[in-house]
């Protein structure tokens, strides 16, 4: 059998694919639940948020109680990616009923909190000096495992919609396996960390850190607005193309999947420019869309699909160089509850930006893009302050 450890980031990102398919696993099929449980936009938007919500409580307590420094990596990745997939695959059973299918989406929220800031820790713990590119191929896991679920119902379109859920979790044992057996690389401290496990708040006490954490906020605000928005604007643009509806899932994987070449690309640029350069560029060109978009809704569709593929390439593209600033000048036994705890934040800003576009979508149609400008103008201001050019 071959050695997982001889190709550590290639099994993490992988894992990470896999895992993470659990988060919008629910939003790939929405279309079908809208027909077959009369679900709406609002509903939806209901069931992110409950992810949201309990990815949100569980950074924070594996954050606040230290679990992030004190079990090891890899069996809290397993042992949260096993958990993500019963919980994920419950769904079906209750999809009928709003108020219990929110509540076990916010259990798999609550997994999916040791599987996304784990595997960070994981890149870290094997390649070390090389984060910004690293976590870049983690992050563009991260987005393809977001786009797969479009990509799951496309693939499964003559299937009832319970087809792709029971893929996704599927995929998350397979993750919680892959990770299991490869272990928690040696490049981080063996000891427990001393002292209570609120300490690793004192990394927003270093300059670099807190730039790379404000940012985060900023790209956070907009990121998850905009994907939970995918599939409702490529149905804008294929109903204006008299266009079938089955192509919806195709598309919006596809917008969401441009992400990962995103990140790779801008983890290699990090090599030569400084993960804070490219960061600021990606929210610029993001940003600008936030802008721009909306006031070319009445473009030709086909112009306005490319430039959903433009955003969907630069809107996550920065994440993974927030990251890896923020792992370079966090403390080192502190590693996993800073970055849960930065995670925890930036995911907290998700749920209003969630809730205020797909609420005012039916009303407002584009113009709600408006709504996520702030953030990348937010993180491009706190970003002034981190000119330290990060090779990584």
């Amino acid at each position: 059998m071959l050695q997982l450890a001889r190709f550590p980031l290639v099994t993490i990102v992988i894992a990470q694919l896999f895992g993470t398919s659990l988060w919008f696993s629910v939003n790939g099929v929405g279309q079908a639940l809208q027909q077959a449980v009369g679900l709406n936009e609002s509903d939806l938007g209901l069931l992110t948020i409950a992810v949201q919500a309990g990815f949100i409580s569980g950074t924070l307590v594996i954050a606040t109680t230290g679990l992030a420094d004190r079990i090891r990596a890899s069996r809290l990745f397993a042992a949260a990616a096993l958990a993500g997939a019963l919980v994920n695959g419950a769904f079906i059973l209750t999809a009928h009923h709003l108020a219990f299918g929110a509540a076990l989406r916010f259990l798999t929220g609550l997994c999916l909190a040791g599987i996304y800031p784990l595997g960070m820790k994981l890149v870290v713990s094997w390649t070390p000096h090389q984060a910004g590119a690293a976590l870049g191929w983690l992050v563009g896991m991260l987005t393809l495992g977001t786009a797969s679920p479009h990509l799951l119902r496309g693939l499964t379109l003559d299937l009832p919609w319970q087809w792709p859920l029971l893929l996704s979790s599927l995929l998350a044992v397979i993750a919680a396996a892959l990770i299991f057996t490869l272990g928690t690389g040696p490049h981080l401290p063996r000891k427990p960390p001393s002292g209570p496990p609120w300490a690793a708040a004192n990394a927003f006490r270093q300059r670099d850190f807190r730039a790379a954490a404000l940012g985060y906020f900023g790209h956070s605000w907009e990121l998850y607005g905009f994907w939970a928005l995918v599939p409702l604007l490529v149905t804008r643009e294929l109903g204006r193309l008299n266009g079938s509806l089955d192509d919806v899932a195709w598309l919006s994987f596809g917008v969401i999947a441009l992400g990962t070449p995103g990140c790779i690309l801008a983890g290699r640029a990090s090599r030569r420019f400084g993960s804070a350069a490219v960061a600021r560029v990606a929210l610029a060109i993001s940003g600008s869309l936030c802008l721009v978009y909306p006031l070319l809704s009445a473009a030709p569709p086909p112009l306005l699909l490319a430039l959903l593929g433009v955003w969907g390439l630069s809107v996550i593209a920065d994440s993974a160089q927030f990251s890896a600033l923020a792992s370079q000048s966090a403390p080192p036994d502190r590693l996993g509850a800073a970055l849960a705890g930065m995670n925890a934040i930036g995911f907290a800003l998700t749920i209003p930006a969630i809730a205020l576009v797909t609420t005012q979508w039916a009303d407002h149609g584009p113009a709600v893009l408006w709504w996520l400008l702030p953030g990348p103008v937010f993180g491009l201001v706190a970003m002034r302050g981190s000119g330290r050019r990060s090779q990584a």
